[in-house]
């Protein structure tokens, strides 16, 4: 399959897009406890990695599909582990996965499932995990150019790489528009550094 520059620059938009929270779109979402000041943060924490996540992205594309299989099984493991924090943890999750380390939490369960029951959800939410932890969700879309990895049709070798690395792989099968996971964030309910 040859990647073309034009696809490589239009799958970096695309990532970033897909990534992007509702707000960023107009859609104002609901007001949670304790506040917009919690889902600020989050966003803010989350930044880093959906642009980092996509320069990877962007440089393994250029390279072929299955670059793109490394970046997710190694670099982006990576790259969450780096922007970990005291107090805050980030990463992705999703109702089909591909990399059991990115399996939901318990506290996850429940909003994968309002996603999934409700295709008009898409704006981020976030819900208190317990006394002193809030967590933090966007929904993830698939857009047209992550078919390439996780749609209905795979190229063989592509297949190959993906079967090698993850047997166990449910994140394939999906049409543009479906819902495909969600970002995450939890962190403190109140922000000490502040």
């Amino acid at each position: 399959m040859r990647i073309t520059r034009q696809f490589v620059g239009l799958m970096a938009i695309v990532f970033a897009g897909a990534c992007g929270t509702a707000t960023e779109r107009g859609t104002e979402p609901p007001a949670t406890e304790p506040g917009r000041d919690v889902q600020e943060r989050a966003q803010q924490i989350l930044a880093p990695l959906k642009q980092r996540l996509a320069g990877e992205l962007t440089k393994a594309l250029a390279a072929g599909p299955t670059q793109a299989i490394e970046v997710c099984a190694v670099s982006a493991q990576e790259i969450t582990a780096e922007l970990t924090a005291a107090g805050v943890r980030l990463g992705r999750t999703s109702h089909r996965v591909r990399n059991p380390r990115n399996e939901p939490e318990p506290w996850m369960e429940p909003l994968l499932a309002g996603f999934l029951s409700n295709p008009q959800d898409r704006v981020p939410h976030t819900v208190r995990i317990d006394e002193d932890t809030m967590g933090y969700v966007e929904p993830i879309q698939v857009q047209a150019m992550c078919l390439t990895c996780h749609g209905e049709t795979l190229a063989p070798e592509l297949k190959r790489k993906i079967e090698e690395r993850y047997p166990e792989d449910e994140a394939t099968g999906f049409a543009a528009g479906d819902f495909r996971g969600m970002f995450w964030v939890t962190l403190p309910v109140r922000d000490d550094a502040g």
